[in-house]
């Protein structure tokens, strides 16, 4: 059914390759972020789950859950 439904839309081939160009674009795209990205950057993003105004403030949305 569906293959009778694409066959007669005109145009219907350049979808496929769409879709590969975008996703070959994000995924380099994303590859050449990873590999530029400055370390102190990487080092402010993986200490933020530990810093203290963090904790605090989860630590006030548990207490405020469990009093309900």
């Amino acid at each position: 059914m569906f293959e009778e439904v694409l066959t007669k839309i005109d145009g219907v081939t350049i979808f496929p390759i769409i879709s590969m160009i975008i996703f070959v674009i994000f995924f380099t795209a994303l590859g050449i972020w990873t590999f530029t990205i400055k370390k102190n950057y990487i080092t402010k993003m993986e200490s933020l789950p530990f810093e203290n105004d963090n904790i605090e403030i989860i630590n006030q949305g548990a207490q405020t859950y469990e009093s309900k």
